[in-house]
């Protein structure tokens, strides 16, 4: 009983571990697809773009679907993003947005 407790509290805790890896991977390629595809024509860090909103303000934005055309308000010579870095531009922004106290390295 005590070797079957052991197994279970072992594999919770990997698996957390994994999936906490995980979500912060999305952050950090957010942040390098903000500096390579958007910093230079921008003329900003992904940083002062997450700051334009707080938290909620960028989830409202991404589950309507519409990252691109808000990032395009602020940097209009900038090519919209390609639907497969859509999430991960979105957790940067989400993870740094102006209420969340946490301030990028870009």
């Amino acid at each position: 009983m005590l070797r079957q407790l052991l197994k279970v509290l072992i594999a919770a805790v990997v698996g957390l571990g994994i999936l906490s890896t995980a979500a912060q991977a999305d952050v950090g390629k957010g942040q390098k697809l903000f500096i390579k595809n958007l910093k230079k024509p921008c003329g900003f860090s992904g940083g002062v773009m997450a700051k334009k909103h707080k938290q909620a303000e960028w989830k409202a934005i991404f589950e309507a679907g519409k990252l691109n055309e808000e990032m395009a308000k602020f940097c209009p010579e900038a090519k919209p993003l390609k639907d497969k870095y859509i999430q991960d531009v979105y957790d940067f922004l989400y993870n740094y947005a102006s209420d969340s106290g946490n301030v990028p390295s870009c």
